[in-house]
């Protein structure tokens, strides 16, 4: 199955080692292990589906020294334009991250972004990465994450909510409809 459908579950933070700038002055906390369905008006249940990746990216101190950082890609469809990442600094405060889906999968490809965030491939060590720059007032992180893993999460993504059908997952029209309607 190229997607995964959870029940309500309860956050489980992992431990690391060493410490990693907050960077989330701009973030925004979203819950993807929150309740997936919502009752519509009709009482029918609307599916939100949820891809997420645990992964260990690199924060980028210097080049010869990197701290590993427990993460987690997340996407939803109910915001299809963007994608989540959560850094597990530690249990009592997740530092969180969103920015377009966009601009990661360009990122894989060839250098994009501006300003608070900045996505380009690279090779370290013969090794396939993506670099993710985030800058806050709080700090500036240099990410390094592994691209086949980014690579592969990103084609599940895109399989739930193909490239230009984004819209049609926020239900704007019927919500038009309905409103013209009345």
């Amino acid at each position: 199955m190229c997607y995964e459908r959870r029940r309500p579950a309860v956050r489980l933070c992992e431990k690391t080692s060493g410490n990693a700038r907050n960077a989330d002055a701009y973030a925004r906390s979203l819950s993807l292990t929150g309740p997936h369905g919502q009752p519509s008006e009709e009482g029918n249940t609307v599916m939100r589906t949820v891809v997420e990746r645990d992964l260990e990216l690199k924060l980028v101190l210097s080049p010869e020294r990197r701290i590993p950082v427990p993460a987690r890609l997340g996407y939803v469809t109910d915001d299809p334009y963007a994608v989540h990442v959560t850094f597990h600094v530690d249990c009592a405060h997740p530092v969180y991250w969103t920015f377009a889906r966009d601009l990661l999968v360009e990122g894989v490809f060839r250098p994009c972004g501006q300003g608070d965030v900045r996505v380009w491939p690279t090779k370290t060590e013969g090794r396939s990465v993506v670099l993710m720059a985030l800058s806050s007032p709080d700090g500036d992180a240099l990410l390094e994450a592994p691209a086949a893993l980014v690579s592969a999460w990103l084609e599940r993504t895109l399989r739930v909510v193909p490239p230009g059908t984004e819209g049609e997952q926020l239900g704007l029209d019927d919500e038009l409809d309905q409103l013209l309607a009345q």
